[in-house]
């Protein structure tokens, strides 16, 4: 079986799959009325926010491909110049297929939101599987990419660093991508709710205020074109980890046939997901998650015994699978409005909005253990499974338990994707006057959305922390090939604590400048908010006719965003050159593990403790402490104010900066040991 021509096959009918979606969803009813128009303001925006990202990225696209062209694999000078134009081509290619699959996602997400309001008159059944089919073209879209991509790369070349280079184009962009929208997102999402909300007490999706729009906007371009970036960026990586560590073995038609194995189970999975007409959304999420994982278990093992792979490599990617359910649940557990932990911040809230702050970043405190620990035990338990194999399968081990907990990504991103999209319908319900009834039906699938997110970031931090860890293990491999000697970082060696020190700092300087460009931004929404209500006559009284000019906020955030996002994603790949060119190959190595460990420290208390404080305020808006209105609410709505960039801007984006940071490091061993000052 020629196992990466069976992923190019596979990849295809996820794309025949993803094209049958978006026919489908494209052809439901739009109704009457200026829900249209609302959708379209909505998708323009995107588009353009969009389009002037990616024209900065190219520029930084430029000059890393001239840099690459320069030095990689080795100085131009010194070695093969054809080398250097393929790494070059591989890094185009991972950056191109990751824009393409952020737009097509954008493409889809702007029609499905209108199209599951319009459904939700006839109730949850036809509205629900608009949102879940829409966000399935996203997950069959990137990951049918990012699996041929590799695989088409690896065929031609027979290189393993090859898809290394794919993989730094693709978390390159995601990292901007994620960052970038997450800016955009929540700046939009704080004014919003601090002039609407908080001051003039409007509900949330109003049209009278001039920032529902690039709101809604904000959803798509953070929350499913970062997060479908970010994702591609994970599986990808995990790919490339597992293929430089599986060459030397002989073992990477396993990773092809894992991977396509994969990628079948989430095109079974998004073909036979359902809710019934009284159905319950959340549940037929989860239980959609439960049979791709178990059909992915099962084809596995029986392709291990029918095509001879070695079981202990099974149980490895197994290893990976449980521990990606067990992380999702423990995210679940702590940020569902159905939970304790969100009743317990909601219940603080009544004190005031200080207790809703220390209550809800206690328990995000909280929350990072069982997801740490769970990344921790699948890490060493795969390492023991494969350590009886010999010398490179324990490492291995690893990489493929992170290949197994990738391994359903494309359900895991169409339920990611399913999130925004529902919650855009129910601000377009809102402001297109569908009535109560539509209301309450989106407020169900919008509940159902927001514990999938919080469930789905959970996942993809914690396959982001193993495979980050493969990464840093192909890192040793690749030094290891070119100098023959196996690195050990001993914290004692002080070039291995230097490095370590400096990569545990750098995701706090990272969230917190991605942090205060969301704080700068949007104060200045806020300001053009104000204006807006004190200079349209009849803007405040919401007079007939009467409508703010939603195009100046989206401007402000899309410009705000560029502006704010190149500081902090510049920061962490300077840190990392600036730490090999100093100390070498050691001192990165303890850069790379200060960083990992930091990250997702702060990854998982920023994710959950955002998660809990939005749910809180989801959960007294249902009635409870005093309901809408209340002294609890307004505690509550400031909780979510300051959860809205730990959850959806730093957060999320500090796993695409330690792949990130690994991969530079890893592409970049040659030249550290090479050039450092104390390496």
């Amino acid at each position: 079986m020629n196992w990466p021509i069976f992923a190019i096959i596979i990849s295809l009918l996820s794309f025949l799959v993803a094209a049958y979606f978006y026919r489908w969803v494209n052809a439901l009813p739009t109704a009457d009325g200026n829900l249209a128009s609302i959708g379209k303001l909505v998708r323009d925006g995107a588009y353009t926010f969009l389009k002037t990202e990616y024209r900065v990225l190219l520029k930084f696209i430029g000059v890393v491909v001239f840099l690459i062209l320069l030095f990689y694999p080795a100085p131009i000078w010194m070695g093969k110049p054809l080398d250097n134009i393929t790494m070059a081509v591989a890094y185009v290619a991972g950056s191109v297929l990751s824009a393409i699959a952020g737009w097509i996602g954008i493409s889809i997400a702007t029609i499905a939101n209108v199209k599951a309001a319009t459904a939700a008159r006839n109730g949850i059944q036809t509205s629900f599987m608009a949102g879940f089919r829409g966000g399935a073209v996203m997950g069959m879209a990137v990951v049918g990419t990012s699996l041929a991509g590799a695989s088409i790369l690896y065929l031609l070349t027979k290189h393993s660093e090859i898809v290394l280079a794919f993989s730094f184009g693709a978390s390159s962009l995601a990292l901007f991508a994620k960052a970038g929208g997450g800016i955009f997102t929540k700046t939009a999402d704080i004014a919003a709710d601090l002039t609407g909300k908080v001051e003039l007490g409007i509900p949330e999706d109003d049209p009278r205020n001039p920032a529902v729009i690039a709101d809604n906007v904000g959803d798509n371009v953070g929350d499913v074109a970062g997060m479908g970036a970010d994702l591609f960026d994970s599986n990808i990586a995990s790919i490339a980890a597992a293929i430089v560590l599986a060459a030397p073995l002989g073992q990477v038609d396993l990773i092809f046939a894992f991977g396509g194995f994969g990628l079948l189970s989430s095109i079974i999975g998004v073909l036979v997901a359902r809710v019934g007409k009284k159905g319950n959304p959340g549940r037929a999420l989860n239980n959609g998650t439960y049979i791709t994982t178990a059909i992915f278990a099962v084809m596995t093992f029986a392709a291990t015994l029918y095509f001879g792979f070695e079981m202990r490599l099974w149980l490895a990617t197994f290893i990976g699978l449980m521990a990606g359910t067990v992380i999702g649940f423990t995210s679940e557990l702590f940020t569902s409005d159905s939970g304790k932990p969100v009743a317990l911040v909601a219940e603080a809230s009544k004190s005031g909005p200080a207790f809703t702050i220390i209550t809800g970043f206690s328990y995000g405190l909280l929350s990072s253990f069982p997801a740490i620990l769970g990344i921790a035990v699948a890490a060493l338990a795969s390492y023991k499974v494969c350590e009886p194999l010999g010398a490179g399968y324990p490492l291995l081990g690893i990489s493929l338990a992170a290949v197994g907990m990738l391994s359903i990504v494309g359900m895991i991103i169409s339920n990611d994707a399913y999130g925004p999209i529902v919650d855009n319908a129910r601000g377009l319900a809102e402001m297109g006057g569908l009535g109560d009834k539509v209301l309450e039906i989106t407020d169900q699938l919008d509940a159902a959305g927001n514990t999938a997110k919080a469930i789905t970031k959970g996942f993809s931090i914690g396959a982001a922390g193993l495979t980050v860890i493969a990464l840093l293990a192909a890192y040793q491999e690749i030094v290891r090939s070119k100098t023959g000697e196996i690195l050990s970082f001993s914290i004692l060696d002080p070039l291995v604590f230097f490095g370590l020190m400096t990569g545990i700092a750098v995701p706090a300087v990272f969230s917190a400048l991605l942090m205060m460009g969301v704080s700068r931004n949007a104060q200045r929404m806020v300001a053009e908010i104000h204006r807006q209500f004190d200079e349209i006559p009849g803007l405040r009284e919401g007079q007939v006719g009467v409508l703010p000019d939603y195009t100046r906020c989206i401007d402000i955030a899309t410009v705000g965003a560029i502006k704010e996002l190149i500081p902090a994603g510049l920061m962490t790949i300077i840190a990392t050159l600036a730490v090999g060119f100093i100390g070498g190959v050691s001192a990165i190595g303890g850069f790379l593990a200060g960083n990992i460990t930091a990250g997702l420290l702060l990854a998982l208390l920023m994710s959950n403790s955002g998660g809990m404080w939005d749910n809180a305020k989801k959960f007294i808006e249902a009635g409870n402490f005093g309901g809408k209105g209340s002294d609890a609410h307004k505690a509550s709505v400031i909780g979510d104010t300051v959860g809205d960039p730990f959850k959806d801007t730093a957060g999320p984006s500090i796993n695409t900066q330690i792949t990130v940071v690994s991969l530079v490091a890893s592409l970049s061993a040659s030249l550290f040991m090479a050039f450092s000052i104390f390496g």
